[in-house]
């Protein structure tokens, strides 16, 4: 099922600006060109045949974080993202070769292969807690290789893998049974996170079940335009789960908004995508039990669960619920913090300029904990707050909700 740059699509974006003020790459460069309106125009000069697949066109392309704030802001409905990803994959088809092949190939042979990655994040762990990484940072030696030391930055601390149990059963009347996503980089970085979203959903009333064989989504593979690779992993990801599932239940943003788009890019995914919920989603809907908290907490909007999939106020509504609780808004929340998947490897730069407004607003609201529903925000935000010395908790709203429940007890 080949999916086409729509036309119509493009052409119903009116150059009106409103996009303009809420796109990141615009704050940070202040170019026309690197605005949604000047990335549509781009795409339908080449979709129409007046402007070829040139390195320009595509660099403007690449330096888009895929945060889909204009289409939250287009008063159109242009679906930026979809248009995006197709562009992207007919770049990557018939286009020049992309800047950083070699250092992008290494990134997605690891980071969309569960395996691979559980082994290099073995590795972090002794590389941290040797002390060889204080090493490294000390003597500068990664100073002169921005990426890498992008990417240095980002891991404080690997935790030892918590395995969760093939079935997880429900407690007190059951709901539905629903299959949970373990994802990528959120099993071995914040395997916490997957047993608090197991707990919780069981509290609920629903039965958890989490496939061995499941792999990577494919979002990352979207986003850049990977079209093979995607629809396989999709196809795969959607074998792993059992067809008797009400529903599958994620804990990345990331994750979730591409797997709830699954039915526009292959037939073989759709009934997993339709199926798809975000676990702050379900949670929202179940009665927990929860005891206080005296803690002020801040909210990032990770962009693919506010812009991506529309839900904004369910995590909010949530964390109002634990007693004690003080939950102060944050300037921007749904500025990108410029993680973006790979981006802040790719492009530390913009990145990093990002990040600095993504801290200085949370500076703002004097929270000591941040409370963001997708890990690639968490690692980007930690990052930036050690960065900065400041002594605050970075966490997913589930942990927060799952010490709540403990304190019920």
């Amino acid at each position: 099922m080949a999916v086409a740059v729509d036309l119509e699509a493009l052409r119903k974006c009116v150059h009106c600006g409103i996009c303009v003020p809420q796109c990141p790459t615009f704050l940070v460069l202040g170019e026309e060109m690197d605005t949604p309106r000047g990335r549509l125009y781009l795409m339908r000069a080449v979709a129409e045949g007046r402007l070829g697949l040139t390195e320009t066109v595509g660099r403007h392309l690449d330096l888009c974080l895929g945060c889909r704030a204009c289409e939250t802001a287009c008063p159109s409905g242009v679906p930026f993202g979809s248009l995006l990803e197709a562009t992207r994959i007919q770049f990557r088809r018939d286009g020049p070769r992309a800047r950083h092949r070699l250092f992008e190939a290494v990134l997605f042979a690891l980071f969309t292969e569960p395996r691979r990655l559980g082994a290099v994040f073995a590795g972090v762990r002794f590389y941290r807690r040797s002390g060889l990484g204080r090493l490294v940072r000390t003597l500068g030696l990664l100073r002169p290789f921005a990426r890498l030391a992008a990417m240095d930055a980002l891991v404080a601390d690997v935790p030892r893998p918590e395995p969760l149990p093939a079935v997880i059963p429900a407690r007190g009347r059951r709901r539905a049974r629903v299959g949970l996503l373990t994802g990528c980089v959120q099993r071995y970085l914040y395997p916490g996170v997957n047993r608090d979203t197991a707990e919780l959903l069981a509290l609920g009333g629903y039965e958890v079940v989490v496939p061995s064989a499941q792999g990577c989504c494919g979002a990352l593979d979207l986003h850049a335009g990977r079209e093979d690779a995607f629809r396989a992993r999709a196809r795969a990801l959607a074998a792993a789960f059992p067809a008797d599932l009400d529903l599958v239940v994620t804990n990345a943003a990331g994750c979730g908004s591409a797997m709830k788009e699954y039915g526009r890019w292959l037939t073989e995914a759709a009934d997993l995508g339709a199926k798809t919920r975000d676990v702050l989603e379900l949670l929202a809907e179940a009665e927990l039990p929860l005891g206080p908290l005296e803690l002020t907490v801040t909210y990032h909007d990770a962009c693919h669960l506010a812009h991506g999939q529309r839900v904004r106020q369910e995590p909010r509504a949530l964390l109002r619920r634990i007693p004690g609780l003080r939950l102060v808004e944050l300037p921007d929340s749904d500025l990108c913090c410029g993680s973006a998947g790979v981006y802040n490897l790719l492009e530390p730069a913009i990145a990093r300029d990002l990040l600095d407004r993504k801290v200085a607003s949370i500076v703002a609201t004097g929270a000591r904990v941040i409370a963001a529903a997708n890990p690639g925000c968490l690692l980007q935000i930690a990052s930036g707050c050690r960065a900065r010395g400041l002594d605050v908790e970075v966490v997913h709203p589930v942990e927060l909700l799952a010490r709540a429940a403990a304190r019920s007890r």
